[in-house]
Order: structure tokens, then sequence, then C-alpha cells
């Protein structure tokens, strides 16, 4: 098992590498997708696995996340998984489970402990919560506070957690009362429930990145029919663009 400082270094090369900066919440899945050779699939797994990771021997990456999880859960798997490709070394699949912080492998502590990390900085939740919650006071964390941190850093209430107690920021027996009830908390302080709830139906099985570019090319070229381009497509469930789905279009 790594140390945190040591992983909260390799997060924070990681964000720069990314050309992210160390003070600012993530867009995890946009900085994914920028990435040439690594494909993300939303797919609905069973509730016992958040995601997997592949590294193929040509240098390809794949990176599949539990869509039935929340939003906050989706986007801290996708930074666990970030560790296992960017960080880990060699690796060729790793598939995950879907508790945060007990797993017995020390690689899956390592890659949960770095997602914390990477998409909450130190620096930078230390700030928030020295600036922007606490403003000059000593008194504990309460219920609010969390759920502006989960809130300003897009994480899962297990995720934040997790880090609130690893950092002793707030006491287990506190964080073990408010495990419950979290979107009927997020509402109570002005938040909406986006953060808390799975992907919509339709966007359940999905895929971007790479692999998607890649169809485009060959559908592009000589080297294959259209319709091996329409089934390529389909595979990664992309009906959308084989079928030229309408979605209302704003140019604003």
């Amino acid at each position: 098992m790594k140390t945190k400082s040591e992983l909260s270094y390799q997060a924070n090369e990681l964000r720069r590498r990314f050309g992210e900066d160390l003070s600012s919440p993530i867009d995890v899945f946009s900085v994914m997708q920028s990435q040439e050779r690594l494909t993300l699939i939303f797919y609905p797994f069973s509730t016992r696995i958040s995601g997997m990771c592949v590294r193929m021997c040509a240098g390809d990456q794949l990176i599949a996340i539990n869509s039935t999880g929340t939003l906050g859960r989706q986007r801290f798997t996708a930074a666990h998984e970030l560790y296992h490709l960017f960080v880990q070394g060699e690796i060729t699949a790793v598939i995950c489970g879907n508790d945060i912080g007990n797993n017995s492998d020390d690689e899956e502590r390592n890659a949960d402990a770095f997602a914390s990390f990477f998409l909450a900085p130190n620096d930078a939740l230390r700030s928030f919560i020295k600036n922007h919650l606490l403003k000059g006071t000593s008194r504990p964390l309460s219920l609010e506070d969390v759920v502006r941190i989960e809130q300003y850093f897009k994480m899962s209430r297990q995720a934040t957690l997790y880090r609130l107690v690893g950092d002793d920021f707030i006491s287990l027996e506190f964080a073990n009362t408010i495990k419950m009830n979290i979107i009927p908390s997020a509402r109570r302080f002005g938040f909406s429930d986006e953060l808390y709830i799975p992907s919509p139906i339709e966007r359940q099985h999905y895929t971007t990145g790479s692999y998607i570019d890649l169809a485009e090319r060959l559908g592009n070229s000589d080297l294959i029919s259209n319709g091996k381009y329409e089934e390529i497509l389909l595979d990664a469930f992309r009906e959308d663009i084989v079928y030229n789905l309408e979605t209302q279009e704003i140019y604003d």
C-alpha cells in the first residue's frame, strides 16, 4: 500500500499531464474523452462491480463504468480506473468492486485513495473547507458542509465520507449518521438530485472516445462496407449515430 502523500503526488501529476490545474473541480469524463486511444463505455454491470479497465497490447485502452451507479460514484470510478491505466504500471485487465476503501487488494486501495486525490486535490479541499465553509471558525464540519463539499467536487456521499474520515476532518461516528437520506439532505440545502442518481436509461449503454473515432475513420475509407460500419457502431450502443436520431438542438 502506497502512502497518502505518494498517491496525492501521483494524482496531481496526472492532472498536470492532462493539462488540468490543482485547485478546481475536474470534469473527469471530458478529460478521458480527450485522450487518444482511450475508449469510455457506460454499461449497467451488476451492483458488485463499479467498473473495469483493459489495456490492449497495441496500446489502446478501455474504461467501462457501471452506469447504474450515481453520477458521483461514476466519476469516482473513472478516476479509480485512471490509476490502474496511467499509474499502476503493467496491467492487462482489472475488474473493480463497489466498496470504497475496504478491498483486501493493495492496488485497489491505492486506486481508491488516488481517485479521491484526483477529484479533490489536498490543497483544494483544505482551501475550500477553510475559506468557504469554516471561514475562520474552529467548529466541526456539519452535514451541510459535507453536502457542499461533495457538490463542489462532484463526489458521491460514500466517496466524500471516505475522504473526510481518512483525513480526520470528521469522525467515523458522525459519518455513519449521514450515510442515509442523501438526496433529501442535498435538497434541503438547495442542490439538485443530479449527483445522486444513475444515468438515464437511454445512456446506460453508451460508448465514446477512441472506438467511435476509429469507426468513423473506417466508415469514411474503402476498407469496410457501410453495413459493417453500422454494425461496429451498433455494437458500441450508438444507434443515435447509425439512425441519426434527433435530439433537440439549440444554437445559443
